[in-house]
């Protein structure tokens, strides 16, 4: 499908999806172990303390589910955000193997993969024309730089 749709240099995420990803960032993936190389944030820090823990990080992880509605997601994408976040939140019930299991099962990151992948479909043909758009310019430049 060919777009004649002009972008311009101002297009970019919504402010939803981009403050979602710096939480699910912080919640799921904000420190390197050392040694070990796996990725950790609060989540998994905060979730060690037995009942509040969770419960505290059950209300971050839903604080993503609502920039997932403010971007007006489908309900089918909504209630997989909710499952994960109430599965995410279940394990952590669950002594030791809910906190190793936490560590690999990272339910910010997949809600916002999930808003990321809605945001995409919904905006494919501006993506494709700032894309087309600035592969021109480079082509343009890289032969400009030869002669």
């Amino acid at each position: 499908m060919k777009s004649d749709f002009e972008p311009d240099d101002s297009f970019r995420a919504p402010d939803a999806l981009l403050k979602a990803q710096a939480l699910a960032n912080l919640l799921d993936t904000a420190v390197r172990v050392p040694f070990i190389g796996i990725r950790v944030g609060l989540d998994f820090l905060i979730g060690l303390i037995p009942g509040i823990g969770d419960t505290l990080m059950l209300l971050a992880s839903l604080r993503i589910v609502y920039l997932g509605k403010k971007m007006n997601l489908p309900k089918p994408l909504m209630a997989k955000m909710i499952r994960n976040a109430v599965i995410d939140y279940g394990l952590g019930f669950i002594p030791i193997v809910g906190d190793i299991i936490d560590l690999f099962f990272k339910a910010n990151q997949r809600n916002v993969r999930i808003m990321e992948q809605y945001w995409v479909a919904e905006n494919k043909d501006i993506i494709d024309a700032i894309a087309k758009r600035k592969y021109e310019e480079w082509e343009k430049s890289t032969q400009n730089n030869r002669m």
